[in-house]
């Protein structure tokens, strides 16, 4: 009778609730959660290189990346990255006793991997997680010095695409900056650019040098999507309208 007593509790937790789950498994399920996170975080179908990949990864909240195979997301089955998260949960309800567990997960990085796509549990490989240098900051563009020293014409008078050019020569421009400059019937249109990489908005500058109107502004964030036609001399001369 008395054992009967004591293995009532757990009879009664073990058909009201189902099978309880043991607190490494439950800090195994919070780590895996935070690998699918990142899957989440990885995914797009940017083409981009392992180093790409194992850098976007290693800037992640709670990711360690410890492997990256593949050449691009575009080749083959693309990139896969194995990472390193970890979860903790406590032993039972009335124990103050943290269980904290370190896994490893592999995360497939392709056009061809599905959204949410689940991490695959694997072994954690040896040594330390990887590192990756910092990518370059990309070269400034000018604003306040073409502003200030691109000519003012007076009403009347003509923009001398000349005068333009030396203006933006005298600014030693990073050769990173692209410079386009374009005359068309009495104004000049300037276009300061930096390479893109065909899916995030490029960085642009426009500048317009007309009689009684000397302008220079960023398009717009829609405008500067690939496609879109923003980051172009045109724009700088007969600028689109913006959306609605």
């Amino acid at each position: 009778m008395r054992q009967l007593l004591l293995l009532a509790p757990l009879l009664l937790l073990t058909v009201g609730c189902g099978v309880v789950q043991s607190s490494e498994d439950e800090a195994t399920d919070i780590a895996r959660e935070v690998a699918a996170r990142a899957g989440e975080l990885l995914y797009s179908q940017r083409p981009r290189t392992a180093e790409e990949v194992g850098r976007s990864a290693s800037g992640i909240d709670g990711v360690e990346v410890m492997r990256v195979t593949g050449t691009s997301t575009h080749e083959g089955d693309g990139i896969e990255a194995v990472i390193r998260t970890s979860g903790s949960a406590y032993r039972d309800w009335f124990d103050s006793e943290e269980v904290v567990v370190r896994r490893c997960f592999a995360v497939r990085v392709s056009p061809k991997s599905e959204w949410r796509e689940q991490p695959r549990d694997v072994e954690c490989p040896g040594g330390l997680p990887m590192t990756f240098a910092p990518l370059p900051e990309p070269p400034r563009l000018p604003y306040e010095e073409l502003r200030a020293e691109l000519p003012r014409v007076p009403e009347g008078g003509r923009a001398d695409e000349t005068e333009v050019r030396r203006v933006l020569a005298a600014l030693d421009l990073s050769p990173g900056i692209r410079t386009e400059v374009k005359a068309d019937g009495g104004r000049v249109g300037v276009l300061l650019s930096v390479k893109g990489n065909g899916f995030d908005p490029q960085d642009c500058l426009l500048a317009r040098v007309a009689p009684g109107a000397t302008r220079v502004w960023v398009p717009s964030r829609m405008q500067r999507m690939p496609g879109e036609g923003g980051c172009s001399v045109g724009n700088a001369l007969d600028p689109i309208a913006a959306p609605h």
